[in-house]
């Protein structure tokens, strides 16, 4: 079929698009290059074709012939060095060459053909579209290829691949929400599309409300686009998920590592005043020895729902409160939204106005909505003036000894919706409607959060929770995802929805376990935690005028299994705290689906009933009621259950007990797990000894345990303990090396033991350094000496204690 013949094809099937009055490209009729860039000029339009590194590819259309401003408030400014980078052209089309893409041009229409640098094609324009624009609305229309699979999005129901469905971006307040609810309160603009196990992402840098279309209504193409601004995307070649995600999240910024306690148990609800029920709360947790870290404060807390203020009847000493709950151990976050009462009398207003901090009509005066404190002013997040006095408003609260801080109602929600269109933001110094900044209201909220609050206590990391966000957002705070509902449609989507967040950039996430909406039954609780306590966020939270939550609230044998699993998750702390760390670095989230690390595994491609922490621990979720059983994928090499120490070998599947007291876990073999006894919250007893669980198995591995302080910057400078840990077994013996320790923190601990799984039989012996060491008979004697090891014979387990030493450690079991 000829070119003409192909494009007017289309046109029957798609007629919206003729009618919709877009128009796409025309030729191209000149060109030049120049510091890496290629600018066509297409007969009025122009495209800016700009390769930033072998693997990124950033195009930019300027319907008119002319382009904006070049400001972003997802990317993070940086200087791309200088790339060597090869043009050539001819009668048809013109192409970049570096070492990893092609980039093809063809001159007649415009059209963009992303390929492997060996020629294969990846990713290319529509004929009959390509890059489109109607008015101020502008879209990219892309070949949809068959097998084509798409991630990511962020915040999204439905099912870990996206294809066949419309979505958009536009923060919304949607408490309540179900699997065919879009939007929600988040939006990240970003995909990645595989093929046949090689991926490429895109992302759309644009705030205006945006809609992507993956195969819905027609699998001729896909496309993405705004109702505003510019068409401004990147392409990130593979062909691996992870180097994807390693670029997109060094374009928009990583999660910085959060406080320890952060990774702990949070207990919240709407709302638990007044003091006196705080102080229950808290000693309970104590008295029932079920690990907490954190309690969060609702919106009672506050004088008439006034933001930094408390209420002096239901909190009448807060700065004694929160410490004596600081001598229990427990941190305490209290919640802020945007909407500032509108009262004179009210500090926070009065400064509020007397430096125009506060949104406008077109016509100048104050732009007022209700929520909960009635009027509201709102401060206008993108400018920078505002963000730092905003931030500054945080220092009665830190003062008063408040550990974090919850950003709500920030997509922004009020009631009836959101601001009207027609609100004035600065948008850095040129006023702009709401339609151009509504998507990164949330952001900028928490931007000036977490800057105040770093500013105000320079020697701590802030904690930031933030409901609304965009691309880019974990770099100021940890998201959650909204208002769920306490049934078990909602315990499936909160996987998928913490999978696609986290195959976006954004792995510090949760939800709100047992469900914000309605109550849950005692199953489902339960279910609801064993899942939230493997997720990068725990937190139980619960509405206004629902059951009691809490994890003894259901009756003595729940409160029991619940009290395992959340000290299971603190067993877990050391590998959970490692792999925050690997995200900080990497932009590889910390909750994985199976993809992530198994991408050439076509049964991983579409799974996500399940998935990984780090790249080791297999979780296995039971998401039906009455469930006992399930049926989990095992992907290639060998796998030990964490409850019964079997060794299964994969690709299998395989049906597992899932009894109501646990949740299935699998630990990949070849692994060393860095784990703890249970503690009561972070730092209880720093001198307690390290536990590295080792999962010996057919491949030899280097994993990595990484420490610190927990809480502050000095890792920053190099205080910080950092060992790799190698795995090898030959037919001989077991080896396990603790390479020298790197950084200059010294961890409290006197001793580490070792335990070592899988032994089918008792050792014959165990050496460091070469040196026998002592064979004692039971676990209560290995604790009273210096070194040694014992049998367990009952879960084949051997046992070895060593002291704790800065430089390299090898151990041998024969």
């Amino acid at each position: 079929m000829g070119r003409a013949l192909r494009t007017w094809a289309l046109w029957l099937l798609f007629p919206s698009l003729a009618t919709a009055g877009y128009r796409s490209l025309g030729e191209v009729k000149g060109s030049s290059w120049q510091d890496n860039r290629l600018t066509l000029d297409c007969g009025g339009p122009q495209v800016q074709i700009t390769v930033l590194a072998s693997d990124l590819v950033r195009v930019r259309l300027g319907p008119a012939g002319e382009f904006g401003p070049d400001f972003s408030y997802a990317l993070l400014g940086r200087d791309w060095p200088r790339l060597s980078c090869a043009v050539t052209e001819d009668e048809t089309q013109i192409v970049l060459r570096t070492t990893e893409l092609q980039v093809r041009i063809q001159r007649m229409p415009c059209r963009v053909t992303f390929c492997t640098a060996e020629g294969a094609e990846l990713c290319r324009d529509l004929e009959a579209m390509g890059m489109a624009w109607d008015g101020p609305r502008v879209q990219c229309f892309k070949m949809l290829h068959p097998e084509e699979i798409f991630y990511g999005l962020g915040e999204k129901t439905g099912r870990l691949n996206k294809r066949g469905r419309s979505w958009v971006m536009w923060n919304t307040d949607h408490p309540g929400y179900d699997s065919a609810t879009d939007p929600l309160y988040q939006s990240h603009p970003f995909f990645i599309a595989m093929r046949g196990g090689n991926a490429y992402g895109i992302f759309l840098d644009n705030s205006y409300r945006s809609t992507f279309r993956f195969g819905a209504g027609t699998s001729a193409f896909y496309s993405f686009g705004a109702d505003g601004g510019e068409l401004d995307y990147y392409f990130i070649w593979g062909p691996s998920l992870k180097k994807i995600l390693t670029r997109y999240s060094e374009l928009v910024g990583r999660m910085p590592l959060p406080p320890l306690w952060a990774l702990g148990f949070q207990q919240c609800r709407w709302s638990y005043y007044p003091e006196s029920e705080v102080r229950t709360l808290a000693q309970t947790f104590r008295n029932k020895g079920i690990p907490c870290d954190a309690i969060y404060l609702d919106i009672h807390y506050m004088d008439g729902y006034r933001c930094f203020t408390w209420d002096a009847n239901r909190f009448p000493r807060p700065q004694q409160m929160l410490a004596d709950l600081g001598a229990l151990g427990f941190k305490v976050v209290v919640i802020i939204d945007p909407g500032i009462k509108v009262d004179p009398a009210y500090w926070v207003c009065a400064e509020g106005l007397a430096g125009d901090h506060f949104c406008r009509l077109p016509d100048g005066t104050l732009h007022v909505s209700q929520v909960w404190p009635g009027d509201c002013y709102f401060p206008d997040f993108t400018r920078p003036t505002t963000r730092q006095w905003w931030g500054s408003l945080y220092a009665g609260l830190i003062a008063d000894g408040v550990s974090g801080f919850w950003n709500d109602m920030n997509e922004p929600g009020v009631w009836g919706g959101t601001f009207p269109d027609i609100v004035q933001h600065s948008h850095t110094g040129q006023l702009v409607d709401h339609l151009a900044v509504h998507n990164v209201y949330g952001l900028e909220m928490a931007r000036g959060t977490y800057e105040g609050v770093r500013k105000l206590r320079p020697d701590k990391r802030p904690f930031v929770l933030t409901r609304a966000g965009f691309a880019g957002v974990q770099r100021y705070a940890a998201v959650w995802t909204g208002d769920n509902v306490a049934n078990w449609e909602h315990l499936r989507l909160a996987l998928t929805m913490c999978l696609g967040l986290g195959m976006s950039g954004v792995p510090f996430v949760g939800f709100d376990i047992g469900g914000f909406e309605g109550s849950p039954t005692p199953e489902l609780f339960t279910r609801f935690l064993q899942l939230g306590i493997l997720t990068p966020l725990c937190r139980n939270h619960t509405s206004y005028g629902t059951r009691d939550q809490e994890p003894w609230a259901f009756g003595d044998s729940f409160e029991e299994m619940n009290r395992r699993a959340i000290r299971l998750r603190y067993e877990l702390l050391p590998y959970l705290y490692d792999v925050f760390r690997e995200a900080s670095l990497t932009g590889i989230p910390v909750m994985r689906p199976l993809v992530l690390e198994f991408q050439k595994d076509p049964a991983t491609w579409e799974l996500d009933d399940q998935f990984l922490v780090g790249d080791a621990l297999l979780v296995a979720p039971v998401l039906s009621e009455g469930a006992r059983m399930r049926w989990v994928y095992l992907p290639e090499g060998q796998w030990y259950d964490l409850a019964t120490n079997q060794l299964h070998r994969g690709p299998v599947r395989v049906m597992v007990d899932a009894p109501l007291e646990r949740v299935p876990l699998f630990v990949r073999a070849g692994t060393v797990i860095p784990m703890q006894e249970p503690v009561n919250f972070v730092g209880e007893r720093p001198a307690a000894p390290l536990i590295l669980g080792v999962y010996p198995g057919d491949r030899s591995s280097v994993d990595s345990l990484y420490e610190d302080a927990g809480d502050g910057f000095a890792y920053e400078q190099g205080e910080y303990a950092l060992r790799l840990i190698s795995l090898a077994r030959d037919r001989q013996a077991l080896r396990v090396a603790l390479g020298p320790r790197r950084g200059t923190y010294q961890p409290p601990r006197s001793h580490v033991l070792l335990r070592v799984n899988g032994c089918a039989r008792v050792p014959r012996q165990v050496t460091m350094q070469g040196q026998v060491l002592p064979h004692v008979d039971s676990m209560d004697r290995l604790q009273n000496v210096d070194r040694g090891w014992f049998y367990e014979a009952e879960r084949m387990i051997t046992w070895v204690k060593l002291p704790e030493s800065p430089g390299e450690v090898n151990i041998e079991l024969r």
